[in-house]
C-alpha cells in the first residue's frame, strides 16, 4: 500500500495547446471527381497512409490508401464514399485528443474542423510527436522514471512531493494505460537531476514500483525503450 504524504501545489503555464496550431496545410486533399490515379499519385509523393476527401458541403471522410490501391483501375473517389473514415478533430480540441486519434486510428494525418465541420487542414503524425516531446522535455537535461501503479493508487501530487523532497524538480510528466491490464497505468516522468538515486530509493520506500529509470552512470534494461512507448503509443 502506498503511505500518503503531504500534497503540494502545482502551477501549470497556460500555454495554448490545441488542434488549430499544428494544422499543415499544405496535405493534399481529394475530391469526389477525382480519377483513381490522382490518389495513387499523392499517396506516393506525399508518404501518407490516409488523405481527407472534401465534397462540395465540406470534409466527408478519409480514405486509406489500401482501398485506393485495391479499386479498379476506372473508378473515381466517388465510387469508394462508402469506404471513406470519419476521423476528425475540431480545430479547439485540446492536443492530447488529438493522441487517442494517433493511437486509435493508425492515422498519418488527422483532419482538423472547424465547428460547423469545414476542412481546415491536417495534423501530421510527426509534428504532433515533436509537439509531444517538446511536452516532455526530451531535449533538456535530467534523469527519466518509469514508474507503474494501480489507476486507484495514482496521484501526480504525491509523486511530485517525493522527487521535490530529494530536492528536484518534475520538469514533465506522461501517463500512459498499461498494455496488459485495465486497472493498472504507467507514468514517465522527466526529472531536472541526471543523479536520482535517492528520489529512486524514496519512490522504492512508499512502495512504488519502478519499472526503468534514466540517470547519470544508469543504464538499466528497457531504458532505452522509455520513450519508444510513447511513440508505440501512438502508433507512428
Amino acid at each position: 500500500m502506498i503511505e500518503s504524504v503531504k500534497s503540494t501545489k502545482f502551477v501549470i503555464s497556460n500555454v495554448t495547446m490545441i488542434a488549430g496550431d499544428l494544422i499543415q496545410s499544405e496535405i493534399p486533399v481529394l475530391h469526389l471527381s477525382d480519377h483513381v490515379s490522382t490518389a495513387l499519385n499523392f499517396f506516393d509523393d506525399y508518404k501518407l497512409s490516409q488523405i481527407p476527401v472534401l465534397g462540395p458541403k465540406g470534409f466527408l471522410g478519409l480514405i486509406d490508401e489500401d482501398i485506393v490501391l485495391d479499386a479498379p483501375v476506372n473508378f473515381h473517389i466517388e465510387d469508394l464514399k462508402n469506404s471513406l473514415s470519419k476521423e476528425r478533430i475540431f480545430d479547439e480540441q485540446h492536443l492530447f485528443d488529438a493522441l487517442s486519434f494517433f493511437k486509435n486510428g493508425k492515422l498519418s494525418v488527422l483532419p482538423v474542423v472547424d465547428k460547423d465541420d469545414k476542412y481546415l487542414g491536417c495534423i501530421h503524425s510527426k509534428e504532433l510527436l515533436q509537439k509531444a516531446c517538446e511536452w516532455l522535455k526530451v531535449a533538456e537535461p535530467g534523469g527519466v522514471l518509469h514508474l507503474e501503479m494501480s489507476i486507484v493508487d495514482y496521484s501526480l501530487a504525491q509523486i511530485a512531493q517525493i522527487v521535490e523532497g530529494n530536492g528536484a524538480k518534475i520538469v514533465s510528466s506522461l501517463c500512459l494505460p498499461h498494455p496488459n491490464n485495465s486497472k493498472m497505468m504507467e507514468v514517465l516522468i522527466k526529472i531536472n537531476h541526471d543523479e536520482l538515486s535517492g528520489v529512486i530509493q524514496t519512490f522504492e520506500r512508499y512502495e512504488y514500483k519502478i519499472v526503468a529509470s534514466f540517470h547519470k552512470n544508469v543504464c538499466q534494461k528497457g531504458l532505452d525503450d522509455r520513450f519508444d512507448s510513447f511513440i508505440r503509443y501512438l502508433n507512428i
